[in-house]
């Protein structure tokens, strides 16, 4: 199965053999976000979610980077006490359907492909990935202080988790730019490899998840993430109420057969 939109588009979708390849399109821009990638990127993360076709998700950029951030175009226009930022009333803002709430939701893993360098906002939607890969000449910059903002996309929320306190501190404190090498030492990513090599290196990892049970994987993601505010105790709990559901399943059913007649599973997402 395999559908795409077209490549006029800020946001390029296309979906075949059971991955989802949301790929930012503003390459004469650096893939930087305006008002409308930001939609069309929503509704990409939706579409790739409600898909039951779907088991896994590739984010990745066209061009030399794969986003530079906010569109500075559009956000430093003049408004009265600051900069415009698109609304008269920033109280009446509704985060809920924005692209760092939707990818952190999503049921369905994800994979950033960093084909280029991320600053910004584009760090912050990378670190929203629940993996990313990352190429030897690209670079992450977590340049807010330096612009005098604060990272408002879920930096503050993922750094410390990923890094711990101190590290986290240094690099949003500073605004530093980092190297793919030193990006990988700090834990910001799983793999480097060469520029060339990112779809392909991205591509391979997504067919591996996509092989497993998708249920088992999605479930899997669910819990990781309710783990993150729960004691233990209470965790385990879930995880035991989530695996009674799962036992039922043909994939369990599947899985089982499969490792006992020492042959690959062939997985239904039932």
């Amino acid at each position: 199965m395999s559908n795409t939109i077209s490549t006029d588009d800020e946001v390029v979708y296309a979906c075949d053999h059971h991955i989802a390849t949301i790929t930012l399109n503003r390459p004469q821009r650096m893939n930087t976000i305006s008002r409308t990638m930001l939609e069309q990127l929503t509704q990409s993360l939706l579409k790739a979610d409600r898909d039951p076709d779907v088991r896994v998700v590739i984010l990745t950029g066209t061009g030399r980077a794969f986003c530079a951030g906010l569109d500075l175009t559009e956000v430093t226009k003049p408004s009265e006490g600051g900069i415009s930022n698109g609304t008269s009333n920033a109280t009446n803002l509704d985060l809920k359907q924005t692209p760092p709430t939707v990818l952190f939701n999503m049921e369905k893993p994800t994979i950033c492909a960093l084909n280029g360098s991320a600053a910004g906002y584009g760090l912050d939607t990378a670190l929203g990935c629940d993996i990313r890969i990352m190429a030897k000449g690209a670079k992450l910059a977590a340049a807010f202080t330096k612009r005098g903002i604060v990272p408002e996309s879920g930096g503050t929320w993922f750094l410390p988790r990923l890094i711990g306190w101190s590290k986290a501190a240094e690099l949003i404190f500073t605004g530093r730019t980092l190297s793919a090498d030193e990006a990988l030492s700090m834990g910001l990513v799983s793999t480097v490899v060469e520029d060339a090599e990112i779809g392909a290196r991205a591509r391979a990892l997504a067919e591996e998840i996509a092989g497993n049970a998708p249920l088992a994987v999605q479930a899997s993601k669910r819990m990781m993430r309710m783990g993150l505010s729960e004691t233990f105790n209470d965790h385990v709990h879930h995880v035991f109420l989530q695996l009674l559901p799962l036992l039922k399943t043909e994939d369990a059913r599947e899985g089982m057969l499969a490792f006992m007649e020492k042959r690959p599973a062939d997985f239904k997402g039932r």
